[in-house]
């Protein structure tokens, strides 16, 4: 699964530096697999959670952070909308929440 705007992975990894090593070995299997549909994914990831027809919820760091990504199965590919802290997944409408901009202006270490 290609996963689109990889800055977004750094971006987290550098605000959020105790879920760097969780976050880069989901990436890092996450870009291994090819799914077809929710339930091949589901089959890997059984703590996914679907929440649209493209959005799905992934739990990094056990339970610590949520990652919200939007799949094209289709297109064998994602892009990163939204990572961050359980209690700060619980203030967000994961169905609304919007890719923030900013983060393409990011530099890397």
């Amino acid at each position: 699964m290609k996963i689109l705007v990889r800055k977004t992975i750094l971006f987290y990894t550098d605000k959020y530096p105790i879920a760097e090593m969780p976050l880069l070995i989901w990436y890092s299997e996450f870009t291994k697999q090819d799914f077809n549909n929710f339930n091949e994914l589901k089959r890997v990831y059984g703590n996914a959670s679907i929440v649209n027809n493209e959005r799905v919820v992934f739990n990094i760091k056990g339970n610590d952070f949520r990652l919200v990504v939007s799949i094209k199965f289709l297109q064998n590919a994602c892009y990163v909308i939204w990572f961050g802290t359980h209690k700060e997944y619980d203030k967000i409408s994961v169905e609304t929440v919007s890719f923030d901009t900013a983060i393409l202006n990011f530099k890397w270490k």
